[in-house]
This record gives structure tokens, C-alpha cells and sequence, in this order.
């Protein structure tokens, strides 16, 4: 996790002041036999409408990151996840929020995908063609890229940088 939290829209206002909770979110990253992720679009009546994340939500009280992103993914999607590969953690300060991303690396689901919440889904690869993407999306794909040395992802995470 980086000491200083991604600043996305820093010109606007923060809701709450500095004195805001941290909201714990699980992120879920579907990977496909093939390699392809899944992404989703955010829908409209949540900040940032329409701009395309990795799928996942907020922990309820008592909540593992596991069990927060097994019940979201089944209320957003409509899968059963299997096994989860927590993977990174990153802190971003959004001007609705302050969140904590808790990125899980998931391999296994069962059921149909079903847009549960009137988004959009696409199957992607780097670098991505859905835009515009949300700001903390925007490290996960600089992760992949360094993970998979894919060179042509730096233009991309460049062009959509947050700071």
C-alpha cells in the first residue's frame, strides 16, 4: 500500500473534511482461462457513473475482505466465486470517499454473469478499450502490466493518471 493516498480529482471539494472515515472496499479481479479481466461499468445514481472499475463493494460490519467480495460479487453479478487471491491494497481519496481497495485475484466463479445493477460488463486485455476507466482502477492496470511486461500499458496508465 503507498504511504500517501491516490488523490483523484484533487481540485474538488472533500465531503466529510480530513476528518472522513476509511471505507473498506473488496475488489474483485476476474480473471478468464484465457487471460482476458473483467470490468463493469459503475451505475448511474453512484459516483462516477458510467466510468468502468473492477467489480466489488463496500465490507458490512464483521466482514473478511473474502466474504465482503463473495457477497457483492453475488449481488452485483450474480456468480459464486471459488478461491480468493488477495493480492494488493491501495488507499484512494475520492471526493465522495476515502477508500481502502483490498484487490483480490479470482480465477474460479460459477453462474451466468448478470448485470444486476443495470451496468455493463467487458471481457479486456492490456491495454484496456473501455474508457473512461475509474481512478483507482487506474494502478491495478500498471500492476498487470508490470506483471505480464507489457510495455504498451504505459501510455495508457500515463494518459490517466491521477496526481
Amino acid at each position: 500500500m503507498t504511504a500517501k493516498p491516490l488523490v483523484a480529482d484533487p481540485q474538488a471539494t472533500r465531503h466529510g473534511g480530513a476528518d472522513r472515515k476509511l471505507v473498506d472496499v473488496a475488489v474483485g479481479i476476474l480473471f478468464r482461462p484465457d487471460g482476458a479481466f473483467l470490468l463493469t461499468s459503475r451505475p448511474e445514481g453512484k459516483p462516477y457513473p458510467h466510468y468502468w472499475e473492477f467489480p466489488g463493494g463496500k465490507l458490512e460490519a464483521g466482514e473478511t475482505v473474502e466474504q465482503a467480495l463473495t457477497r457483492e460479487l453475488y449481488e452485483e453479478l450474480g456468480i459464486q466465486i471459488g478461491a480468493v487471491t488477495p493480492w494488493k491494497v491501495e488507499m484512494v481519496d475520492y471526493p465522495h470517499a476515502l477508500v481502502r481497495l483490498h484487490f483480490c485475484k479470482v480465477f474460479e466463479w460459477s453462474g451466468a454473469l448478470e448485470m444486476r445493477e443495470a451496468q455493463s460488463f467487458s471481457w479486456e486485455r492490456l491495454p484496456v478499450q473501455m474508457r473512461p476507466v475509474l481512478p483507482g482502477t487506474v494502478p491495478v492496470l500498471q500492476w498487470l502490466a508490470d506483471e505480464q511486461q507489457f510495455q504498451g500499458a504505459t501510455h495508457f496508465v500515463a494518459a490517466n493518471a491521477i496526481n
